[in-house]
């Protein structure tokens, strides 16, 4: 089997844009990928476009190690987010690729079965106004919906520090959500890298109390002996990783003990391969992962794929309830949250399981929508605020 073309597909919302890639072959299969790219639509495009002539058309979709190298090697620049996710585009398909070839879900070709129930935890929900009670009250839809969890950022456009009373107005941000879903529902603290290592332990705790579950990029990437800082001063979890894109980029926050909590996003990451190794890693130094997760249904489902096979997967975050719900017929089988129990089911057709509806994507042509976290109102991702209708 080859791979004789390919084809991107670009769906746009009012915030994001999703990236879809089919890889076409000589027998006749389709390997389908996805990547939701940060404010960079085009360059991810342009990337697909200059590598697959040199690395992925011609090629037997079986040689994803050989792809990889391909990719992080021999092109010889320091791979980033753009590079790594057009590599995670062409991976992940080509899994989908093998897969279907063998007649088997992705899961049992890297590893086999761990669980068949996957955790989620919702984000995109706080379209609101951010005041105590309308955030309690959209929290408690949540988990009407059957979600366990549930991660917001409660800091409004903040950079740099918060005012004392702006301190005091988030805290009761997160207290009326806490007293809306109860004590045993996870409520995540995302902080987006906003904040200095002062402000951050600051906030971490004065929200102690309020027993979040992870406190999520307190304070930007870059420094990994400066989020130890903040790790050592709380005993609150820390989650970060977001904006990791290989191994190397994840060793001063592995071996250096500034994080409880890896966060790669395997579409930025090079795929499923690369996440099972960091999977591996983490384990040997007691830790566990949460994918970043802001793709449509396509990039759901690969992460599926790897929390059933991966034991130190921990939660998957979820948007597509809550932020463009149409995003799940944008395929034929859709990966959904159970209201029974806040869970996936883990994917059991062969492949990826996902096949793209081209009439549906259609539909909703690209917005070139960017997401911009230091706005007043970004919360809102593009959609009318309900409290003004």
């Amino acid at each position: 089997m080859k791979i004789v073309d390919l084809q991107t597909t670009v769906v746009g919302t009012p915030w994001r844009e999703l990236t879809f890639l089919e890889l076409e072959t000589d027998s006749g299969l389709v390997g389908l990928g996805e990547v939701r790219m940060v404010n960079k639509t085009d360059t991810l495009l342009a990337c697909i476009r200059e590598l697959a002539p040199r690395y992925v058309v011609g090629t037997d979709p079986f040689d994803v190690e050989r792809l990889a190298w391909n990719v992080q090697v021999a092109e010889y620049g320091r791979p980033g987010e753009v590079a790594m996710s057009a590599l995670a585009a062409f991976e992940v398909a080509c899994w989908d690729l093998v897969g279907q070839a063998l007649g088997v879900p992705i899961w049992k070709l890297l590893g086999g079965s761990f669980r068949s129930r996957v955790p989620a935890y919702a984000n995109g929900w706080y379209h609101t106004q951010r005041d105590p009670t309308a955030m309690a009250e959209a929290a408690k839809g949540v988990v009407e919906r059957g979600y366990r969890a549930l991660k917001v950022d409660p800091f409004g456009a903040a950079t740099g520090a918060l005012a004392r009373e702006e301190l005091r107005f988030v805290v009761g941000l997160v207290q009326a959500m806490r007293e809306a879903v109860g004590p045993d529902v996870e409520l995540m603290i995302e902080m987006h890298g906003r904040f200095t290592p002062r402000a951050a332990v600051g906030i971490a705790r004065a929200l102690e109390e309020l027993e979040p579950a992870w406190l999520e990029e307190p304070i930007p990437p870059e420094n990994p002996s400066a989020l130890r800082r903040v790790r050592e001063a709380t005993h609150l979890p820390i989650a970060t990783g977001e904006r990791a894109h290989t191994l190397g980029d994840c060793r001063e926050l592995v071996e250096g003990g500034c994080v409880d909590i890896l966060q790669a996003d395997l579409t930025h990451f090079g795929g499923l391969l690369p996440m099972k190794g960091l999977a591996r890693w983490a384990s040997v130094h007691y830790l566990e992962l949460a994918p970043h997760n802001v793709c449509g249904p396509v990039g759901t489902a690969a992460n599926l794929h790897l929390a059933a096979c991966t034991p130190n997967v921990r939660i998957l975050e979820h948007f597509n309830d809550f932020a463009d719900g149409w995003a799940a017929e944008l395929v034929d089988e859709a990966p959904a949250v159970s209201a029974a129990d806040g869970c996936f089911a883990v994917p059991d057709r062969p492949g990826l399981g996902l096949k793209l509806d081209h009439e549906a994507c259609a539909a909703h042509p690209r917005t070139g929508a960017r997401i911009e976290l230091f706005e007043p109102g970004w919360e809102l991702r593009g959609q009318p605020d309900p409290s003004r209708r």
